[in-house]
């Protein structure tokens, strides 16, 4: 079956982790900086954008409004309120490095065991305020320090900058070692950054529709989920939904497909 929107996807994930790959080499050794940092905090020319998470916590610990901080979080704002989670599907380097384990998986004939642990899909909820009291409660920005996507950047910079990796890039492959047991296991119920960005598309305008008369309710999409959500049950309405596509290309029936919608309740009869 052919994977329109998985090979687009990973190929839109290849392009956006060769920007934090190559960046800090431009950088180091041409002193090319039109482009610098890396998905916390990225800056193209003289325009920036910075994770709404890291610039909440930063906010929130220094109890200042800074400007320059707000302007740059405005963009991943916006395009997480129309289009959900789609830095974590189409961008995230953490879920790119998954998707290369995945394949490589498969290439070896292996087949690992799919969602061996389950957790209540609200603990995404948990982590996300659980992240916020923490960081208010020792007064320092926690995420920024600790985020996976953003430790992929900070040691590609480090290796290429100091010629060495920070001990906290374990946590990457912490979380590489759980997607071999549950897929996603930490894009699910541990990332506050998917929390904060799953928030904000709660109303996203830009979703998976579902045309019921055309499913056969054959539970091909929630086996394709990385999720592991039901479009069956409406999931992919859901604000956990990250719009890979993946449900789109395991559906045999074209029962479901990407459409912009005008208000909540895409599912069509």
């Amino acid at each position: 079956m052919a994977r329109k929107y998985g090979n687009i996807r990973f190929f839109v994930q290849f392009l956006a982790f060769l920007v934090i790959l190559v960046n800090p080499f431009l950088n180091y050794y041409w002193h090319f900086n039109f482009v610098q940092g890396w998905y916390q905090s990225l800056g193209i020319g003289k325009l920036w954008f910075v994770s709404p998470l890291e610039g909440l916590e930063s906010i929130l610990v220094s109890k200042t409004i800074y400007l320059p901080l707000l302007i740059g979080m405005l963009i991943p704002v916006l395009v997480a309120y129309y289009l959900g989670r789609v830095f974590c599907g189409w961008i995230c380097p953490i879920n790119f490095l998954c998707e290369l384990e995945d394949r490589l998986l498969r290439l070896l004939g292996l087949k690992k065991r799919r969602d061996l642990f389950r957790l209540p899909k609200r603990t995404l909820w948990f982590t996300l305020i659980g992240d916020i009291t923490l960081a208010m409660i020792l007064g320092a920005p926690l995420f920024v320090f600790l985020s996976p996507p953003g430790l992929v950047g900070r040691e590609i910079m480090m290796a290429v900058f100091f010629h060495t990796l920070a001990l906290e890039g374990v946590i990457v492959i912490g979380v590489l070692v759980l997607n071999l047991f549950t897929r996603r296991f930490f894009c699910r119920y541990f990332c506050p950054l998917g929390g904060l960005l799953a928030f904000l598309g709660q109303k996203r305008r830009f979703r998976v529709v579902r045309l019921r008369e055309e499913c056969k309710e054959c539970g091909l999409c929630e086996k394709a989920c990385p999720l592991g959500l039901s479009p069956e049950r409406g999931e992919n309405e859901s604000a956990y939904c990250w719009n890979c596509g993946e449900c789109i290309d395991s559906c045999r029936f074209e029962a479901l497909s990407f459409r912009w919608v005008q208000e909540a309740g895409g599912e069509k009869r």
